[in-house]
């Protein structure tokens, strides 16, 4: 107990920051609450295009035809225009603070839109629902903060990048091969859990182009990295999108802020070895953690009340 009190100590020393780094935790909360907002005016605009097509989003994905409903639908355009605001603030806050800092916050963005989604559509959660999300955020959060004490944050170098860019690319091909093939019998779970492995992705490629622009390293690498992440947001999008015709809004985030955080963490531990050194309790802790959240994600897929009424 002494020795991992000491380790705590220290790395909670380690993490430290300075004045100029905690503005990334306000950028951060901010971009947490325009996430949820604009994840609700998206989902009413691809649940009014849904509703007036005769195609079933939730059976076969979104058409091209539906898709420029959308840009018609005033809710989504703006849902849209606060997805971007909030993508360029959590930008802006991993350039001023590090990733396991600022990476929890996102959580907070469950909570406000799974209040939001119950006052707009007048849908009371039930007991489970509201463990649901209790689930999440505990997971996560235990699970990042045990990350920000253990983990160290190390400069990625190319042939790490190299091996993540390799890695996304067999995501994006699997995940578009089983969409072709799956995609009339794919659920609102199963578009979430594509979108948060992508995203989790779009975080480390994010954070290493941030970091590459600031240091002037602008290569041919970067540039792919650019390419990659561009693919990814909008394969990660197009997922969310079909999310939200067969689903509820807090569900959606609930997934996206489950996932992509364990799978950013994941790359950091397995390829940049950012890991090393961390305690057995710890590893044991980030296990139980990561399941923790996870199951708060599944059981909110089969008890939220907006999910219960579906076939």
């Amino acid at each position: 107990m002494l020795a991992a009190a000491l380790t705590a100590i220290r790395g909670f020393d380690q993490l430290a920051l300075d004045p100029r780094q905690f503005i990334g935790i306000p950028l951060a909360l901010v971009a947490a609450v325009f996430l949820s907002v604009g994840a609700q005016l998206q989902h009413a605009g691809v649940t009014k295009v849904d509703q007036n097509t005769e195609t079933d989003a939730a059976q076969g994905g979104l058409n091209l035809r539906q898709l420029r409903l959308l840009l018609r639908r005033p809710s989504w355009v703006t849902g849209t225009l606060m997805l971007g605001t909030a993508v360029v603030l959590q930008l802006a806050s991993l350039a001023f603070a590090p990733l396991i800092v600022v990476q929890p916050l996102g959580a907070v963005a469950l909570v406000v839109t799974a209040i939001i989604n119950s006052r707009v559509t007048k849908t009371n959660l039930n007991r489970l629902s509201v463990f649901s999300i209790f689930l999440c955020v505990l997971g996560v959060g235990v699970f990042v903060v045990v990350a920000a004490f253990q983990a160290r944050e190390v400069p990625v170098t190319d042939r790490e990048l190299i091996e993540i860019l390799l890695i996304l690319c067999c995501v994006l091909v699997i995940a578009g091969v089983l969409f072709l093939i799956y995609r009339k019998r794919m659920r609102a779970l199963v578009y979430i859990v594509a979108a948060g492995f992508l995203y989790g992705f779009v975080v480390t490629l994010a954070k290493v182009v941030i970091a590459r622009v600031e240091q002037r390293e602008f290569d041919i690498l970067t540039a792919v990295c650019i390419i990659a992440l561009i693919t990814a947001v909008t394969l990660g999008a197009y997922f969310v999108q079909n999310a939200y015709a067969s689903g509820p809004p807090d569900l959606v985030i609930a997934g996206l802020t489950v996932i992509d955080p364990l799978v950013a963490v994941t790359i950091g531990i397995v390829i940049l070895n950012e890991a090393v050194q961390v305690a057995p309790w710890a590893a044991v802790v980030w296990v139980i953690a990561g399941m923790v959240a996870v199951t708060g994600v599944v059981m909110l897929a089969r008890h939220h009340p907006q999910i219960q009424g579906k076939p």
